[in-house]
């Protein structure tokens, strides 16, 4: 059994579903500590003005901070501001109209901890594509020196080894994942462009549709 370590993620990017998808089952951390510039409360799309980042703003005292204990700020009306850019990014993609009942809500309902909202996000972004993953969360934090043993204490029933993902799906220093490759697919400002790779899946969703899956399920 193949199994996945992850952050948690805000409307993630493909690579990170892909893992969802690609392997037997996906562990996400809750017990690492905040970071700013990650994808655990931002995602990348694109917009006429090419790319925007969107994040969630969150409440911490410092850096010691654990995700499960973050809280989401109400900071500038963000929720308003990030729809407003969905609806302005993607508005002309063959499949908005189609999702925006769907989505919409998460702009529109309050959670207080990021991690709830994050969940939420994932387990209605998997049944929009269709995926079906076995996704879990950390009992404790993982370090990266147990990734190649079977930590049986804080995860039962773990494969022999973890692939751990945390720190090479990162929004601004990613690290080489020969596993992952950016395919192309049709995007709304790719005539100003070109393809721009590995965006939130929900790029993915507004342009291509039911044929996600098949984006998420390829193989290198």
């Amino acid at each position: 059994m193949t199994t996945a370590l992850l952050q948690t993620t805000y409307f993630g990017p493909i690579q990170w579903y892909q893992k969802l998808c690609r392997y037997d089952q996906s562990i996400i951390e809750q017990y690492d500590s905040y970071q700013k510039q990650t994808y655990r409360n931002r995602c990348i799309i694109a917009t006429a003005n090419g790319l925007q980042a969107l994040t969630v703003p969150v409440e911490h005292s410092d850096d010691k901070t654990t995700v499960k204990d973050l809280r989401i700020s109400d900071h500038n009306q963000w929720r308003r501001i990030h729809w407003n850019a969905l609806q302005s990014a993607y508005s002309e993609s063959p499949f908005f109209d189609y999702y925006a009942d769907d989505i919409r809500p998460f702009f529109e309902k309050k959670y207080e901890f990021l991690i709830d909202f994050n969940e939420a996000i994932r387990q209605t972004m998997c049944e929009l594509i269709d995926i079906h993953p076995h996704v879990s969360y950390t009992c404790s934090f993982l370090s990266p020196s147990s990734t190649d043993k079977s930590p049986s204490s804080l995860l039962p029933n773990l494969s022999s080894q973890i692939s751990d993902f945390r720190e090479v799906i990162h929004a601004k220093h990613p690290l080489p994942d020969p596993d992952f490759e950016a395919t192309p697919y049709w995007q709304v400002f790719q005539h100003k462009y070109g393809f721009l790779p590995n965006l939130s899946i929900l790029d993915l969703l507004f342009c291509m549709g039911p044929e996600s899956i098949f984006y998420c399920h390829k193989k290198t």
